[in-house]
């Protein structure tokens, strides 16, 4: 059986999943709620599956595939997400991500999308499958947080959930002029002209939910 690391920034999430597995034979080495303490872990335990969401409180899932690539950290990872974007199927996989699934899988389809990564393959829920397809044959010119840095997702994150520049650059240890360039440069990046399109925009991507906006 394979050894398990689970990245979720909601603790019932990694409860249940750790239960499903463990119960099919699988051993749950770690888990964590972000990047940050994700990478302290996975280069030290190397997993066989890692089990990551795109959305990570103030963070992105985005950002550690980028950062396992750049370290070329050769893990396999399975992105498990509420994200149905076409757009983010095809950039997780271009960033490495060997399956993808929806979190309204069957706990059936987990397993055997952690069987097939573990023994090499890649793993596309159907519904990713058609995600992909759609990614591939019909573009989506739309903006999307790809393009963002990491720093400038962070701040959109942070600016959608109401924070004001002053609390933003207490948190990041940045001034607030410089929160106020980094949100005028990602708004530019987006095509979007104030905050409440960009709040529109980030429940529309479910970064966030209309109960964080």
């Amino acid at each position: 059986m394979s050894r398990i690391y689970l990245i979720d920034d909601h603790a019932i999430m990694r409860d249940g999943l750790r239960v499903v597995l463990e119960a099919a034979g699988h051993e749950v080495v770690g888990e964590a709620a972000g990047p940050t303490p994700a990478l302290a872990d996975l280069g030290r335990l190397m997993p066989d599956v890692t089990l990551l969401d795109l959305r990570l409180g103030q963070r992105s899932g985005f950002e550690l595939l980028d950062e396992l690539r750049r370290r070329d950290l050769k893990l396999r990872v399975i992105v498990l997400t509420m994200s149905d974007q076409p757009r983010h199927v095809a950039e997780a996989l271009r960033l490495g991500a060997c399956g993808y699934l929806l979190k309204g899988s069957a706990s059936s389809e987990v397993l055997q999308a952690v069987k097939t990564v573990a023994e090499g393959g890649r793993f596309l829920s159907p519904q990713a499958a058609e995600f992909a397809a759609t990614a591939l044959t019909e573009g989506d010119t739309r903006p999307g947080g790809e393009t963002l840095s990491p720093r400038e997702r962070q701040i959109l994150l942070m600016v959608a959930q109401g924070a004001t520049s002053g609390a933003i650059g207490e948190a990041l240890h940045l001034s607030p002029k410089s929160v106020d360039t980094y949100r005028s440069r990602l708004m530019k990046k987006l095509g979007l002209n104030d905050i409440a399109a960009l709040v529109k925009w980030a429940i529309r991507e479910g970064l966030i939910s209309l109960d964080e906006a």
